[in-house]
């Protein structure tokens, strides 16, 4: 097992390092001059070249990659020439909302998405599967903004029992946060719940026509035992990597949910970023969410061989 994890770990390294590479160069390749697109085309010549050489673009590009590079590793993300103060400062500002209303959606959408697709592979062919399977398409092709849209008119504009905008902690007004996280967390959660129902039923009727499933049955095991000892573990595989894809969503957040909700999130300030140019923070923002993705990716890949220990021999 530990040779498989350390594979995997070199894996998570290289993808890393070659993203790094790629998000160097995208953000330098952009169109636009950015010192134009930071202080406005209305500079003298003096301004712009005091600019440039502080934005390190008198450098060679492989040298500012190096610097970035070291910079990043002593955990230097560089400075934020639209907010004018350290990148590592605005991320740590604005990560743990993200991380908050993610991981919370994660944990709605996988278990329900769980309970529901049991439920209908179970219960195939009746009414409560369709009923289900009905919800779970609809859920699926809902897009993120519409759900948004929608449930502030109504919640919020309409009926004004819940806030159309802002983000409060629990641990600073608990009321205030369940009411703020209601509505970001039902447009998040519902088409995860969708996608992870459909794979979850569809995963169970695969495992529970397999030989050992009516092997446990022949034994005279109830229907319940048979359903979460035996077949629930082998059908968890690819929910595993619904979740595991998932928590890109934990880092970058919903761009549309934390722009729609008023919501100071990764998400909001990576568009930001990129739309006034601001290098260093796009930069930050893009290799987050890569080290974040391939962590995930990687403790998926171990549960893997956990879950089926197949995998860690092949």
């Amino acid at each position: 097992m530990a040779h498989y994890i350390f594979k995997r770990l070199i894996q998570s390294v290289i993808v890393i390092f070659i993203v790094s590479i790629f998000t160097f160069l995208l953000t330098y390749l952009m169109p636009g001059d950015p010192v134009y697109a930071l202080l406005g085309e209305d500079i003298t010549r003096e301004q712009y070249e005091i600019a440039y050489k502080e934005m390190g673009l008198d450098k060679p590009l492989y040298v500012r990659y190096l610097n970035w590079c070291v910079n990043m590793l002593k955990g230097d993300f560089g400075t934020s020439y639209k907010y004018r103060m350290p990148v590592i400062d605005l991320i740590k500002a604005r990560l743990p909302v993200t991380m908050y209303l993610g991981i919370l959606s994660i944990i709605i959408s996988t278990v329900f998405g769980i309970i529901l697709g049991i439920l209908a592979a179970t219960k195939r062919g009746t009414f409560i599967d369709t009923i289900i399977t009905i919800l779970a398409n609809l859920g699926g092709v809902m897009p993120l903004f519409w759900l948004a849209v929608l449930g502030m008119s109504v919640f919020a504009m309409h009926l004004r029992w819940l806030p159309s905008y802002g983000f409060t902690f629990p641990t600073v007004d608990f009321v205030k946060s369940v009411k703020q996280s209601i509505l970001p967390l039902l447009a998040l959660s519902v088409g995860a719940i969708a996608g992870t129902t459909r794979q979850m039923r569809s995963s169970m009727l695969e495992v529970i026509h397999q030989d050992y499933i009516r092997t446990a049955r022949a034994k005279g095991l109830k229907e319940s035992q048979v359903v979460f000892k035996h077949a629930l573990k082998n059908a968890l595989i690819p929910i595993v990597t619904l979740t595991g894809m998932s928590f890109r969503n934990v880092v970058s957040g919903s761009v549309s949910i934390e722009t729609i909700f008023s919501i100071a999130g990764t998400g909001q300030l990576l568009v930001t970023s990129v739309l006034s140019r601001d290098v260093a923070t796009t930069q930050a923002c893009i290799l987050l969410v890569a080290i974040v993705v391939s962590i995930a990716n990687l403790i998926v890949d171990i549960s893997y061989g956990y879950i089926d220990p197949r995998i860690r021999i092949q």
